[in-house]
């Protein structure tokens, strides 16, 4: 299909219609962030089932369409966006979408555009990336231990990742590691994982694990408080907090001995939700307002039901509406998820 290769060069006209999207408590929606795919190359066990089943891929939104959605969302005030899975980088033809989104950035339209990956094909887009607007990505590693990484991806290859590291870095990338804590895996790493990244220059994010889809683990054996593993770095570690953002949940510190930044993500001890400025958008079309709510609304059918943009703007312009207060994780020894869809189906 041609528009494969030359993404178009304009978004449908929708500065007559849009509105800036404030939801129910006064807060601005500006960040989207869109899972392009449910799929992924790795099987990480906090994440997914060894054997997971995945959508058809006839329910999936065209890349097309995905850039229609997120124009709209664009033109509706969104100013930072976010491509996640699965992997991202593993849907089909995956950079005519990054370089249709890219012409945004171009237009001054969209602040940043970015992605959050594994780092498994880091080393075959990371020029492509650059070129097309992305100027910061995360990638998520939670060992530098190759056995233990292998262990915990089930599939993956650590060296493959660090060589995707080093050709983003190349790139002109600027990275920051997202590692999740995990009691008893990990917990004992994160002094070196800190020192490895503020080594490269790169920023760390330590995530609580999250009570999402069934898992073939027991998440009470996996789960350690942030709060936690804060008090045991500081045991070595000077860590002053910053009002250092980059948009998303993250509570970040400065690391005196380093001179690097170490950003914490609690969604279970702490949570963000006072100051929630993001929806996220699934590959099939669904809008969910809050990750750890069930409430969603379809904007594949508005999509799809009309050219006029009218109609999809609406359709947004109702879901945020529904954008509750926040959410109830809370993870228990009944083992049950909080909510039964898995991670890479919201996109983090």
């Amino acid at each position: 299909m041609n528009s494969l290769v030359n993404p178009p060069e304009t978004a449908s006209p929708l500065s007559t219609i849009a509105q800036p999207m404030i939801d129910p408590f006064g807060r601005s929606v500006t960040y989207l962030r869109v899972s392009v795919t449910d799929r992924c190359d790795f099987r990480c066990t906090y994440c997914m089932a060894e054997n997971m089943t995945f959508l058809p891929k006839k329910d999936l939104l065209t890349l097309e369409e995905l850039d229609r959605l997120c124009s709209a969302f664009i033109e509706k005030g969104v100013r930072k966006l976010r491509l996640t899975g699965g992997e991202p980088l593993v849907r089909k033809n995956i950079m005519f979408l990054v370089r249709a989104l890219g012409r945004h950035i171009e237009a001054g339209r969209l602040e940043e555009l970015t992605l959050t990956t594994n780092g498994s094909q880091l080393a075959r887009y990371a020029d492509e990336l650059y070129d097309a607007g992305v100027r910061r990505i995360n990638v998520s590693v939670d060992t530098l231990n190759p056995a233990k990484f292998h262990q915990i991806t089930r599939w993956g290859d650590l060296s493959k990742v660090m060589e995707g590291i080093d050709a983003a870095q190349r790139a002109g990338l600027k990275i920051k590691l997202n590692a999740v804590a995990l009691k008893g895996f990990n917990d004992q790493e994160i002094p070196e994982m800190l020192r490895f990244a503020h080594g490269r220059g790169m920023d760390l994010t330590v995530i609580e694990t999250m009570p999402m889809g069934e898992i073939d683990e027991d998440r009470t054996d996996q789960y350690l408080p942030l709060s936690q593993l804060r008090a045991q770095l500081e045991e070595q570690f000077t860590l002053t907090d910053n009002g250092y953002q980059t948009g998303g949940p993250a509570r970040y510190v400065t690391v005196k001995e380093t001179g690097g930044r170490l950003g914490f993500i609690t969604p279970m001890t702490h949570n963000f939700c006072e100051s929630c400025n993001r929806v996220r958008l699934t590959c099939t079309g669904t809008l969910y307002m809050c990750l750890g709510q069930n409430d969603a609304a379809d904007l594949r059918t508005a999509l799809r039901a009309s050219d006029d943009d009218a109609y999809l703007s609406a359709a947004i312009d109702e879901a945020i509406t529904r954008k509750p207060k926040g959410h109830d994780f809370i993870i228990d020894r009944n083992n049950r998820p909080a909510v039964a869809r898995h991670m890479s189906v919201t996109g983090g």
